[in-house]
């Protein structure tokens, strides 16, 4: 997966920066690209709209989905994403501040691969993106998941 795109669905601008800054210091060579909520992680992951070439926006290795998001919320998406037949193993990894429970069996039992807390600082989430590259991105081939 070396190179596979990593999609970050996050409504909120502080912690997308704050894990833009984070990739940057784990010096992951894959791609970020970012969507506001969950109709824009949905359109992404389709190919539809605004996303509909591939080669500027690649399906994604890797989905880092926020819960509590606009318009369509992680649940949904999650939800939507394990429905489709050609890319319903999108690995998944929720990345959230809301309080573990009910949250996480709720996103364990509609698909989900990993529940991480969101930490506060780029710091404090460095461990975490490392410890995301060493299992993600090791184990997954981005061609695998192409839609045919």
């Amino acid at each position: 997966m070396s190179g596979g795109t990593i999609l970050l669905a996050e409504d909120d601008p502080d912690d997308v920066l704050i894990t833009q800054i984070a990739f940057r210091k784990a010096r992951l060579a894959n791609p970020l690209e970012v969507v506001r909520d969950g109709e824009e992680a949905i359109a992404y992951l389709k190919g539809e709209g605004a996303y509909a070439d591939r080669a500027r926006y690649p399906f994604p290795a890797l989905l880092l989905l926020d819960l509590e998001m606009p318009k369509v919320d992680g649940f949904e998406v999650l939800e939507w994403l394990r429905e489709q037949p050609f890319i319903g193993a999108l690995p998944v990894a929720i990345l959230t501040d809301s309080t573990p429970d009910p949250y996480v069996n709720r996103a364990y039992r509609l698909g989900a691969d990993s529940y991480l807390l969101k930490p506060a600082s780029p710091e404090e989430l460095l461990p975490l993106v490392k410890r995301l590259r060493a299992h993600w991105m090791i184990v997954t081939e981005a061609s695998e998941l192409q839609p045919a």
